[in-house]
């Protein structure tokens, strides 16, 4: 339910135009793709293929200017960690730690802001997998199963942002359909490393020491800091109501 079609038969298996239109009109190529990836998909489910593994963790936050500090517990005095946000050079001059409640706020009996943190995957053992389907001569198989793994990942995101915002007690609005999920249009938004708003990769450093994803999740930082698996989201989640996409680049 949470994997996008649009990303998965268009971004990873080169189909254009919508899926449904092409059924609909019975276009053979697509009914044969469709059929030879719904058949992976059953059987990715029916012999759990595909391990999704989670770590996720809630942190009190204050912001000061650009940075923002997080905290074990809202009392807590010195911060586990911070991070340093740049910020739009004109325009509205948006920057992400503008999402959180100022360290001034707290002082004066506000109390501290939450953001949440979290590593999914679903990529344990898939490379292997998909290997094996290759050397065997099943592209296509190969190909689409490592495309199911990547926009499984990032379905597990979503849903786990859906419960998160759960947790906050601010659900989505009734009837919100998948599709808007899919477009961000609940409150809130989730960033990860490399986004216009935070593009240092090395700030993955600071989540992986806070979150130790290998140990919870099997996943690794490389040199460069990447993560493997490759299908593997990680994210740093806003829940104010005015928080939305940006670029530092942009006015």
């Amino acid at each position: 339910r949470y994997i996008n079609p649009i990303m998965l038969y268009g971004k990873h298996l080169g189909l254009r135009g919508s899926l449904e239109q092409h059924l609909r009109d019975k276009n053979p190529k697509a009914i044969e793709l469709h059929r030879r990836v719904t058949a992976l998909q059953d059987e990715i489910l029916q012999k759990g293929l595909i391990k999704p593994k989670a770590v996720y963790k809630f942190f009190a936050v204050d912001a000061r200017g650009d940075r923002m500090d997080l905290y074990d517990s809202p009392s807590a005095t010195t911060p586990l960690a911070g991070f340093n946000f740049p910020r739009q050079t004109s325009g509205e001059r948006l920057c992400l730690a503008d999402f959180v409640r100022p360290a001034s706020a707290s002082t004066n009996g506000a109390g501290r802001d939450y953001a949440a943190m979290f590593v999914v995957t679903c990529g344990a053992g898939i490379r292997e997998l998909s290997d094996q389907y290759r050397d065997a001569g099943e592209y296509l198989k190969s190909h689409a199963l490592q495309s199911i793994a990547i926009e499984a990942a990032e379905g597990f995101a979503e849903l786990l942002h859906d419960r998160l915002r759960r947790m906050w007690g601010i659900g989505d609005p009734q009837g919100m359909t998948i599709r808007e999920k899919f477009q961000g249009k609940y409150r809130g938004i989730r960033v990860s490393f490399g986004y216009p708003a935070c593009p240092n990769l090395e700030d993955q450093t600071i989540l992986f020491k806070l979150l130790d994803p290998q140990r919870h999740a099997g996943v690794t930082l490389t040199e460069g800091f990447m993560m493997e698996p490759e299908a593997t989201v990680s994210a740093l989640v806003f829940h104010h109501p005015a928080a939305r996409y940006f670029s530092v680049g942009q006015a």
